[in-house]
């Protein structure tokens, strides 16, 4: 079944659909867990991801627009996720911030689980860097310092993310950058050291498999402002083997082409430290020249 949008102005819709939120965050846990599919028309596929399906979706009563993911408990249980889904659920379901996709709620039945989250209109990042091959100094800086702040707010409340990515990114109606995907954060007072994330943004503690702490976050976020630049990351390689190694020994070449400038590398150089106490903070990250000379202060780009 499609979905008129044009029905309610967007504003309208998240209004209403946030004073049904509030009511149901107000009621105990068991209530929370009574949204039934029956609570949405389902609209087309957005995306698919390893376990399940993503659906455009509008709640009846709101008719507010969400998206909403649809996750099978068959393979959650065969890949033996289960814990890091409820923990995702746990960490996201309290984030409130501009640049984090909100999870409104979620609810289940005997095959799958469902999660009902923020529509972000304008989709992947992922594939509009692949679209673009690289991003200009402003739009990478904008979306460096709108991830920046996400993550003060996240480390804020003891989270670190441990994920940063352009595939866990999502670019809002706005054209404002969403972190979609908490699937590897985790909530912590202290250090850690379980490997996880993606190979070419890991750090090289996890590399390494020594204790790690939010700073794991900094050094992701260094490896996405070379990819937005150059459009692939810093530490690539053909084998695996070779990347860790790169990682490890911070190997780090800016090529000749595309043209990036001074200010842009010397941020970058500050936030890929193998020293992980010296990497720049993310309050200097947004002090940085590079990012007051560039970065849209409005935090969307505009094009």
């Amino acid at each position: 079944m499609g979905i008129a949008m044009e029905n309610q102005p967007q504003q309208q819709q998240h209004k209403n659909f946030q004073l049904l939120q509030t009511s149901s965050e107000a009621s105990s846990e068991a209530d929370k867990k009574r949204w039934t599919l029956n609570d949405f028309d389902i609209g087309k596929p957005l995306g698919r991801g390893k376990f399940g399906h993503v659906y455009l979706a509008r709640e009846k009563r709101s008719n507010h627009i969400v998206a909403l993911k649809v996750l099978f408990k068959s393979q959650l249980k065969q890949s033996q996720v289960e814990h890091q889904l409820r923990r995702e659920v746990e960490i996201q379901s309290h984030l409130r911030h501009p640049n984090i996709l909100r999870l409104y709620g979620y609810f289940y039945d005997q095959k799958r689980v469902y999660l009902i989250l923020e529509y972000a209109a304008k989709g992947e990042l992922y594939k509009e860097l692949q679209k673009c091959k690289y991003f200009s100094e402003r739009r990478a800086a904008t979306y460096i310092a709108s991830l920046a702040r996400a993550l003060i707010y996240c480390h804020g409340k003891h989270v670190i993310h441990r994920d940063i990515k352009p595939e866990n990114l999502l670019v809002g109606a706005q054209g404002e950058l969403k972190i979609a995907d908490f699937g590897w954060s985790v909530h912590t007072f202290n250090r850690r050291r379980t490997m996880c994330g993606t190979l070419d943004y890991l750090p090289p503690e996890m590399v390494e498999s020594v204790e790690h702490d939010a700073s794991v976050d900094i050094w992701s976020l260094g490896v996405l402002c070379f990819e937005f630049l150059y459009g692939m990351p810093p530490f690539e390689a053909k084998e695996h083997s070779d990347t860790y190694r790169r990682i490890v020994q911070v190997d780090l070449k800016f090529p000749a082409k595309p043209v990036v400038s001074l200010a842009a590398k010397d941020l970058i150089s500050q936030m890929l430290v193998k020293d992980s106490s010296q990497r720049l903070p993310l309050k200097k990250v947004l002090e940085h020249g590079w990012i007051v000379q560039n970065a849209d202060p409005s935090g969307v780009y505009k094009g």
